[in-house]
C-alpha cells in the first residue's frame, strides 16, 4: 500500500514539473541579429541574446525565465505559423537598423499577420525597444501599432554621468504585476502611446508619460516596454543595492505575470 501511495505521489510530482516545463519563451534572432569580432577575429553574435553573457547579453533574463519553468529557444528565421506554434512567449528586441547591420531584416506585412494570429490563440507577444538610434521604428510600429501601442520614437529619462537617480521609476503599492519590485531603472526610454485595448503597466511618477503597457487580444497578450530593460548590465547590481534599485525583482515579477497569462 505504501508503495502505491509513493507511486502515485512521484507521478503527480513528475507531472507538475512536465507540465511546467511546457512553456517556452522564444527569443527573436532575425530582425535582431548583430555581430562584433572576437579577439581572435571572429564574427560572433551578441546583444540581446541568450548566449551572450557580458553585459549586453540576456544570459540573465534566460536564468530568470527557466528558474521559472520555461524553456528558452531562439528563432533565427522570421516568424511564421509553424515556428510559432508550440512557444508560449515570443521576446522582440530592439529590431536592427542600418546603423547596427548591413542587411536588415524589417517586420513586414506577412510577419505582422503570422503573430497576430498567433496571439489571438493564446501567445504571449512581449517587445522591447529603446531610442530611435538602435531600432528600426517605422516597421516595428506597424506590429505594435495592430495591438494599440505606438512607439514615439523620442527620447526619455537621459542619464548625465553616473547620476542613476535621474532614470528612476517608481512603482504604485499594490500593483498587479510588479508585486515586489518598488524601484526600477529605465534609460534613455522611448515613451508609448496607446488605444485599442492596450492599458499602462509603468507610467513615470512625475512626468506621466507611458513606458510600458499591455494588451488583451483575443486570448493573448502583448506587453510592451520602450527599452530593452533587462540586459545583464541592469541585473548584475551595477547600479548598487544600497540605492535601493529592484531591477531584479522586476525582471522576476515580469516573468510570472507572462507565465501566467500564457497559461
Amino acid at each position: 500500500m505504501k508503495k502505491t501511495i509513493l507511486l502515485a505521489s512521484s507521478l503527480c510530482v513528475f507531472s507538475l514539473v512536465s507540465f511546467s516545463q511546457n512553456k517556452t519563451v522564444l527569443l527573436d534572432y532575425f530582425f535582431n541579429h548583430e555581430y562584433k569580432k572576437s579577439p581572435t577575429g571572429e564574427k560572433v553574435r551578441f546583444h540581446y541574446t541568450w548566449e551572450d553573457t557580458a553585459q549586453s547579453g540576456y544570459s540573465k533574463l534566460g536564468e530568470v525565465f527557466t528558474k521559472n519553468g520555461f524553456q528558452l529557444k531562439s528563432l533565427e528565421a522570421a516568424p511564421d505559423k509553424k515556428n510559432l506554434k508550440g512557444a508560449s512567449v515570443y521576446l522582440i528586441v530592439d529590431p536592427d537598423n542600418e546603423r547596427e547591420t548591413d542587411t536588415p531584416n524589417y517586420i513586414m506585412p506577412e510577419h505582422i499577420k503570422a503573430i497576430e494570429n498567433w496571439v489571438k490563440k493564446g501567445g504571449v507577444l512581449v517587445v522591447m525597444a529603446n531610442d530611435s538610434l538602435n531600432v528600426e521604428f517605422e516597421h516595428l510600429n506597424k506590429l505594435t501599432e495592430t495591438f494599440g501601442i505606438h512607439l514615439n520614437r523620442d527620447i526619455k529619462s537621459r542619464v548625465v554621468k553616473d547620476n542613476y537617480e535621474m532614470a528612476a521609476f517608481f512603482i504604485p503599492k499594490n500593483d498587479p504585476i510588479f508585486k515586489t519590485a518598488k524601484k526600477v531603472y529605465l534609460k534613455e526610454v522611448t515613451s508609448l502611446t496607446l488605444s485599442k485595448t492596450a492599458e499602462p503597466i509603468i507610467v513615470h511618477h512625475k512626468d506621466k508619460y507611458v513606458v510600458a503597457a499591455s494588451a488583451k487580444v483575443g486570448k493573448g497578450t502583448v506587453v510592451v516596454v520602450g527599452d530593452p530593460w533587462f540586459y545583464n548590465e541592469y541585473l548584475n547590481g551595477l547600479l548598487g543595492y544600497k540605492n535601493k534599485w529592484d531591477n531584479d525583482k522586476a525582471s522576476e515579477d515580469l516573468v510570472k505575470f507572462l507565465a501566467e497569462v500564457s497559461k
